[in-house]
C-alpha cells in the first residue's frame, strides 16, 4: 500500500490511501453502501472543497477504485452519515459510481462530531481559520481545556493555544487567511497587534505590497516600540510622526518609486523601510543606491 502511495500517479491518489482514518474498532466489516443511501455530516469541519482537487481524485477512483474505504454511521434504515471520507464520497459522485466501500461505525451520537473533527484535524488538510474552528467545537462540546484537548488530538498545547488566538482577529482578517491571501505567519504577527484598526491596516498593506511574514514582524516591532512611553511619563501619548518626517517619506517614496515605511520614537531614533517584491525590484533599488554615491 505504501508503495502505490509513492508513486508518481496524481496528487488525488493521496486522498485514497489514508492511513490516519479513525480506527474501525466495533466494524465487523467492510460493505459496498449505495451512494443515494449516505449523506455528509452537518459538523463537517472542512467548508470548502477545491474543484481541482476533487477531479484529480475522481480521476484516479475511475482507475483505481476507493483503496480507503470510508467511515459511516447509521442513522436510520438504510440511511448513513459519514463520520470521515466526504472527499472519496465526493470524488466517487464525481466518478459515476453507484457504491462505495464503507465501515460502518458504532457510536454514540454525542460521540460522531467529536470523530469527525478529530479525524479531519489528524488528516492536516484542512485550511488554519477550519482547524481553530475545530479545536473551539471540541473545547465547547466538550467542556475541555487545552491541555486536555492536545491529549486528544495530538497537538502540542502550545499548537492548539496559537490557532485559537486565529478566532480572535477581524473577520476580514480570518477570511484572507482561510482563501489563502495571507499565510499562518501573517496572522501569527498581527495577533500580538491590539488595536484591530491596525491590524486591518497592516493587512491591507501585506495585499498591497505583497510582505513577507518577517516585513510584517518589522512592522508589529516598530509599531510596538512608537507606542511605549517614556519610563517618566505618567500617561501613555500617541504622537503622530512630525511633518517634516512625513515629506521626508514621501520623498524617499516618490525616489524609489515604491512605499517606504520610516518609524521614528521621539529621542530621534528610528528606521527607514524599503520593501520589495521580487529580486528584479531589488537590483532596482540598489541601482538607485549606487548612483546616490557618485
Amino acid at each position: 500500500m505504501a508503495a502505490i502511495k509513492r508513486s508518481a500517479l496524481g496528487r488525488g491518489l493521496d486522498a485514497l490511501i489514508t492511513m490516519e482514518d479513525l480506527k474501525t474498532g466495533g466494524s465487523s466489516s467492510i460493505s459496498e453502501i449505495s451512494l443515494s443511501k449516505i449523506q455528509p455530516n452537518p459538523d463537517q469541519p472542512r467548508s470548502m472543497f477545491e474543484e481541482e482537487a476533487l477531479e484529480e481524485l475522481a480521476t484516479s477512483i475511475r482507475s483505481l477504485g476507493v483503496i480507503q474505504p470510508i467511515t459511516l454511521k447509521e442513522i436510520g434504515p438504510d440511511r448513513y452519515m459519514i463520520i470521515s471520507g466526504e472527499r472519496r464520497y465526493r470524488a466517487s459522485l464525481k466518478a459515476g459510481l453507484e457504491e462505495i466501500p464503507a465501515y460502518i461505525k458504532t457510536a454514540a451520537d454525542e460521540h460522531v462530531v467529536e470523530m469527525a473533527l478529530i479525524e479531519n484535524i489528524q488528516r492536516e488538510d484542512l485550511n488554519a481559520i477550519e482547524i481553530a474552528l475545530a479545536y473551539q467545537k471540541l473545547i465547547d462540546n466538550y467542556e475541555l481545556t487545552q491541555e486536555k484537548l492536545s491529549e486528544r488530538v495530538g497537538k502540542k498545547r502550545t499548537t492548539i493555544a496559537n490557532y485559537l488566538r486565529l478566532l480572535k482577529l477581524p473577520a476580514e482578517i480570518q477570511v484572507g487567511l482561510k482563501d489563502k491571501k495571507i499565510d499562518m505567519g501573517h496572522a501569527r504577527a498581527l495577533i500580538s497587534v491590539q488595536d484591530p484598526e491596525i491590524q486591518l491596516a497592516l493587512y491591507e498593506q501585506i495585499l498591497q505590497d505583497g510582505l513577507s511574514v518577517r516585513q510584517v514582524e518589522e512592522l508589529v516591532r516598530n509599531a510596538a516600540e512608537a507606542a511605549v512611553p517614556e519610563a517618566k511619563d505618567e500617561q501613555p501619548k500617541k504622537k503622530l510622526l512630525p511633518e517634516e518626517y512625513n515629506l521626508l517619506k514621501d520623498h524617499l517614496s516618490r525616489f524609489f518609486n515604491t512605499r517606504v515605511n520610516l518609524s521614528c520614537n521621539e529621542k530621534g531614533k528610528g528606521k527607514i523601510t524599503i520593501p520589495f517584491a521580487s529580486e528584479d525590484e531589488l537590483e532596482k533599488l540598489i541601482m538607485l543606491l549606487d548612483k546616490l554615491k557618485r
